[in-house]
């Protein structure tokens, strides 16, 4: 099977993030506590993200904020409003069978592409956890950012 790296160009915040939650098991790093500017702390969930290169076939790992949807996550692509998707909803598209981490819990799961009104409701919730999805809307312009939900598999 082939071995699982961070994914390429992550920030080092992001890198750091993933490090504490890989080394700790997941109890140290689920709740994520952040500071941004001119808002107050926010506290939010995340999980790890491991799709299948669409070009490379080699897995790659993508720390996440998340909300839950019914039985399962759901995750944004917001790539911080830049115009293209990211790297891992482009994965998913190809190959959707994808694993996560969420705090100890390591499952598989498979995404899935919301539309209408459960795209409507999950971004609203979005935004609740991470309001800055409502200003990277803003920046990326015509492209909708898409809600992807992981809905676990056997």
């Amino acid at each position: 099977m082939t071995e699982t790296q961070i994914a390429p160009n992550l920030p080092q915040w992001m890198k750091d993030h993933v490090d504490r939650y890989l080394s700790s098991g997941g109890t140290d790093g689920h709740m994520y506590k952040i500071t941004l500017p001119n808002m107050p702390e926010l506290t939010v969930p995340s999980l790890l993200l491991i799709t299948k290169g669409r070009k490379s076939g080699q897995k790659f790992l993508f720390p996440l904020f998340y909300g839950r949807a019914g039985n399962g996550y759901f995750v944004v692509a917001s790539k911080g409003g830049a115009p293209e998707h990211p790297g891992w909803y482009r994965n998913l598209l190809a190959n959707p069978e994808v694993e996560i981490q969420v705090g100890t819990a390591k499952m598989k799961a498979r995404a899935r592409i919301a539309a209408g009104e459960e795209r409507a409701r999950l971004w609203k919730e979005g935004v609740v956890f991470w309001p800055p999805y409502a200003d990277y809307q803003v920046k990326a312009g015509s492209r909708e950012i898409p809600v992807v939900v992981l809905d676990p598999i056997a």
